[in-house]
């Protein structure tokens, strides 16, 4: 079958769903993303094109060529008699997603090709068990098209569809492949239009990347209305050094917006409402300031968004940006009893795709390619996608709002699960993605975020959990602070308290403080020594013990439920003692981030605890009198929150239209503006 040419959506067209390509850079650490196999890179793929040509002019008679055309970004050179697969977490087809939310019945797989190749295209099911489906031989001295008509029937639970170049006796080349659908001459999808929001907090240098590698990829230009910036930095992304470039490349479609910090959620609001003001996009699409986007990924998003059966949140993935191969997670969900975020079933977070898969070590890691990995194939559903990547239909945005005002933590999660409650799915798309820092080098669990993490997980269980009181919420959340006051880390826990205490004056809170609350957090938290933190280990006293560790052992976290209730009781007993004054002129022991446990933090009077990204040390000293208030309070406070649950949920669902209404926050704009000025 060959494309009949036209403009985009015209009669007859096929619309690709999704281009296979190569990474922009060519980074060898995220290759095997892209290609399994033996390709040809660099200078030796300039080098067998060069042999390729040769080839074709020997068979035709003709002089052979001294140079050869560039490798581009959808280009692959197979050298002779190797074997290279596209079943690669960015050019496999998931088959799967596209049977179970949208429309279309049958994909067609397009490649064109030169050289001497045999092209051979595979199917997976749910259980990972691998198909060949059909093949074809080419042998040409000029590009060859061939389509291949895939169904997607079989695919109701899981599964991809991906091809296979094999080289010849002569070099193969795969000049560009497509996987794409057949206009519907009933009704036509429509191609659909995007506009994307950028929050961005003192990254000038981050968003800018990220802005110039928007404005450097043509195609995803085409479908792009409009890119709103909205900066609520002091360090300004206009002064950036390369911001007239991105400025040069994006032309009128940046808009960069000015205001006072609200936070993600008042970030990725203004660029929502900007989206619903202009009135010419279908989607937005919302990004974070600090990731590496994979570009092609924004048109896979337009085109499932295009397709879906009703409006469907599209998300991408997330990878880390230091180990650029590893995939946080392949779903998110929300254990609804807990009220707690976590991978969705069937998956494995921190996959890592370029490690072999290892047998041995399956229990500690999650390694492999998409052929080694079972669990892959298997088609997940999600509660919700995190806001690094993600395309919001504005159909959804007109039904149920904007994000509620959170500042930050949960703002995605909750979004996702009203619109859910909405009628409208969130999909977590294979081949969509960003690279972010990982989570693993952030201490957002004990910082000022604390309080955003505390207040905004209970305001979200308030507003949707199915449970009587929120099921286990409440206990975790007591077990937490307990925790936190065993540790040391008294900060942590009054940011805790406080959330409860600002949950407990009910909704109109949430954004009467959106803009003053955080530098009233910081001043709080800056009075605790476990929020002091140095440099280094040697900007404090020198750490001396009086009594060498109980047979030379040092403390150990506890294992098991016993341990653990035996653990908290005598580490409780032990902070209403009198501290040993000794300490508090030098600390006890140096405890490193990985062994930052309650059980071993309890066991000491202060100590010195580094920090999750390795930067920093804190001096944690313990303090009775501070540690009897906390448990007195928290158990107040968790007592009177279990009582008056019922009450507050009816109130803050009484309010969530309006909390969320693009009105209300339009008024928190200009009363943030104001009070910036």
């Amino acid at each position: 079958m060959t494309e009949v040419t036209g403009a985009p959506g015209a009669p007859g067209d096929l619309r690709v769903l999704q281009r296979v390509v190569l990474p922009v850079d060519r980074d060898l650490d995220v290759l095997k993303l892209y290609v399994e196999g033996r390709i040809a890179r660099g200078a030796e793929a300039l080098e067998a094109e060069r042999a390729a040509e040769n080839d074709i002019a020997r068979a035709a008679e003709l002089p052979p060529e001294v140079a050869a055309e560039d490798v581009g970004r959808r280009t692959v050179v197979v050298p002779i008699g190797r074997r290279v697969s596209f079943a690669t977490y960015f050019n496999a087809f998931p088959a799967s997603y596209w049977r179970r939310w949208t429309g279309v019945e049958d994909v067609l797989l397009r490649v064109r090709v030169r050289g001497q190749a045999n092209v051979i295209v595979y199917r997976s099911s749910a259980k990972g068990h691998i198909q060949r489906v059909a093949s074809v031989r080419i042998d040409s001295d000029e590009p060859r098209e061939e389509t291949f008509r895939l169904s997607l029937q079989p695919f109701i639970d899981g599964g991809w569809y991906w091809f296979d170049v094999l080289a010849g006796e002569r070099t193969a080349v795969l000049e560009r492949a497509d996987w794409c659908a057949e206009p519907d001459g009933a009704q036509p999808v429509r191609q659909g239009r995007v506009s994307v929001g950028i929050t961005t907090f003192n990254r000038p240098s981050f968003c800018v990347d990220q802005l110039i590698a928007l404005g450097g990829a043509p195609e995803v230009l085409d479908v792009l209305d409009a890119i709103y910036v909205v900066d609520q930095g002091t360090q300004k992304v206009r002064d950036h050094a390369d911001f007239p470039r991105a400025a040069e490349l994006l032309g009128e479609r940046l808009h960069v917006i000015e205001q006072a910090n609200l936070g993600g959620s008042g970030g990725f609001s203004r660029a929502m409402d900007e989206t619903l003001r202009a009135g010419r996009s279908d989607y937005v699409l919302l990004l974070d300031d600090d990731v590496v986007t994979e570009t092609e990924g924004i048109l896979r998003a337009v085109a499932f968004g295009d397709h879906a059966r009703t409006p469907t949140i599209v998300g991408g993935h997330m990878f880390n940006l230091f180990v650029r191969s590893q995939l946080h997670a392949y779903g998110e969900s929300i254990q609804r009893y807990r009220w707690w975020w976590e991978e969705a079933p069937h998956t494995r977070r921190e996959h890592d795709f370029a490690r072999p898969a290892n047998p041995l070590t399956a229990k500690q890691a999650s390694t492999g390619s998409l052929l080694e990995t079972p669990w892959l194939h298997r088609r997940v559903d999600v509660d919700y996608n995190g806001w690094w990547m993600c395309l919001i239909p504005v159909d959804v945005m007109r039904k149920i709002g904007l994000s509620m005002p959170m500042f930050i933590k949960w703002d995605d999660a909750e979004y996702c699960v009203r619109a859910g409650e909405a009628g409208f799915p969130t999909v977590s798309l294979p081949g969509m993605a960003a690279w972010h820092v990982p989570w693993q080098d952030k201490d957002d669990g004990i910082d000022w975020q604390a309080y955003y993490h505390e207040r905004n997980r209970l305001v979200t269980a308030l507003l949707h959990s199915p449970y009587e009181r929120g099921g286990n919420l409440l206990k975790e959340s007591l077990i937490i602070s307990i925790k936190h006051a065993l540790a040391m880390q008294y900060s942590t826990a009054e940011l805790m308290l406080q959330a409860i205490e600002d949950v407990l004056r009910g909704p109109d809170h949430m954004h009467a403080e959106i803009a003053g609350k955080l530098p009233q957090i910081l001043a709080f938290r800056a009075a605790f020594p476990d929020a002091q933190n140095r440099s280094s280990h040697e900007e404090f006293p020198q750490v001396k013990r009086r009594r060498p560790p109980k047979r030379g052992r040092e403390p150990r976290p506890p294992r098991g439920r016993a341990a653990l209730l035996v653990g908290a009781a005598l580490g409780t007993l032990r902070q209403l003692r009198p501290v040993d004054a000794a300490t508090r002129d030098n600390p006890q022991t140096v405890i490193p981030h990985i062994d930052r446990h309650w059980g071993v933090l309890s066991k000491f009077d202060s100590a010195l605890v580094s920090s999750a990204d390795g930067t920093k040390v804190a001096w944690y000293q313990r303090d009775p009198d501070r540690f009897k208030r906390i448990m007195k309070r928290t158990s107040l406070l968790h007592a009177r929150l279990t009582r008056e649950w019922p009450e507050l949920s009816r109130r803050y669902r009484a309010a969530m239209h309006d909390l969320a209404a693009p009105e209300t926050w339009r008024r928190t704009f200009d009363a943030a503006d104001a009070g910036d000025r």
